[in-house]
């Protein structure tokens, strides 16, 4: 299993809209439900900076994460492009592995 980091500043004036996009039955978890090897969403928020997250995204292996981008490319940049104004920052933090 694989995990994929990243981190978000949420706007001050869309923290709900954030919340609600890339939550677990959000629009993004949506989509990666299209591949068999997607295993889950995580939001987690700063207990310190509340509008500071982190979405953790586990899959099966890298592999069916960019076999999901690949098939699903239009879709994908689309919802990217749409979340954009959620968001004043937004960093790969990397891909996990277990260890």
């Amino acid at each position: 299993m694989v995990r994929f980091v990243w981190e978000f500043v949420a706007r001050a004036d869309s923290v709900q809209e954030f919340e609600r996009s890339y939550a677990a039955a959000g629009p993004w978890a949506e989509l990666f439900r299209h591949s068999p090897g997607y295993r889950g969403t995580l939001l987690l928020r700063d207990a310190e900076n509340p509008r500071r997250y982190l979405t953790i995204d586990s899959w099966e292996s890298a592999a069916a994460q960019r076999g999901l981008r690949e098939q699903f490319a239009e879709a994908y940049e689309a919802l990217d492009r749409a979340c954009e104004r959620w968001t004043e920052s937004e960093r790969c933090i990397g891909v996990f592995e277990e260890a």
